[in-house]
């Protein structure tokens, strides 16, 4: 099943069944919101959960933490790597750099100022909005990247870039896609500036990831995912105590 492979490459956790090729691996990316939704869930069910007994800050620190965790670090990785490419001179250094496993000062600088970013806005929400906030923000974040891959080429003909489009069943990743940004528009205001926060985050990293890479790797991939999971939080801070999750 599609959706246990997808579980498997994107989590840590138990319950799923590694890709053995890539046409499974691509088969299995309509499912990568969804797996972002339950992570999402874990990582706001600790929020919610500690956020009386520990305080909203520490509270955040450990639902932030929990959900790289879960994914043993995968997106942040690919941020980290993504930032520290950017340095480079020429996009034949800047893919040598990306496929270098060392993290540089302009990863760490990323990581740092992401993770921060992620943790006092997390902070500032009580703890349901916290809940829903994580789940949207690890679902979206998903799904831009999904959405990117239709839309920009891979800039290399092998990775984890290439690996995810070439068996790409495009008709259910839009679809995946689709609903994943019609339960974010059906929040409210907050939830609509989230899912626009999120787009436009997404569009940004994949034409710079064009300009300078020449299309999109799974790092680049990573990094979209972490700028969208940022947007979500971010806007949910902003919008959530004035408007709620819904439009009345």
């Amino acid at each position: 099943m599609s959706l246990r492979r997808a579980w498997a490459f994107l989590t840590r956790l138990p319950g799923g069944a590694h890709p053995r090729d890539d046409r499974e691996l691509g088969r299995s990316v309509p499912w990568f919101s969804a797996v972002g939704a339950v992570v999402g869930g874990l990582s706001g069910a600790l929020y919610w959960a500690l956020h009386s007994p520990l305080g909203p800050s520490i509270a955040a620190v450990v639902a932030v933490g929990a959900g790289a965790a879960a994914t043993g670090g995968f997106h942040e990785d690919g941020l980290a790597d993504t930032a520290d490419a950017l340095g480079g001179s020429t996009r034949e250094r800047r893919l040598e750099i990306m496929k270098d496993s060392r993290v540089g000062a302009f990863g760490v600088l990323a990581l740092v100022l992401f993770t921060l970013v992620r943790v006092f806005a997390v902070s500032s929400l009580e703890p349901l909005d916290g809940l829903v906030a994580l789940v949207l923000a690890h679902m979206l974040g998903r799904a831009m990247a999904v959405a990117l891959m239709g839309v920009v080429p891979a800039a290399a003909g092998t990775g984890l870039g290439h690996s995810y489009t070439a068996h790409l069943p495009r008709a259910w990743t839009a679809v995946a896609v689709i609903a994943s940004s019609a339960v974010a528009a059906s929040l409210g205001p907050a939830g609509a500036v989230a899912l626009l926060g999120a787009a436009a985050g997404a569009a940004a990293v994949g034409l710079i990831a064009r300009r300078a890479f020449g299309g999109t790797t799974g790092d680049v991939l990573g990094a979209i995912e972490q700028v969208g999971e940022m947007a979500v939080l971010v806007s949910a801070a902003g919008l959530v105590a004035t408007y709620g999750w819904s439009w009345s």
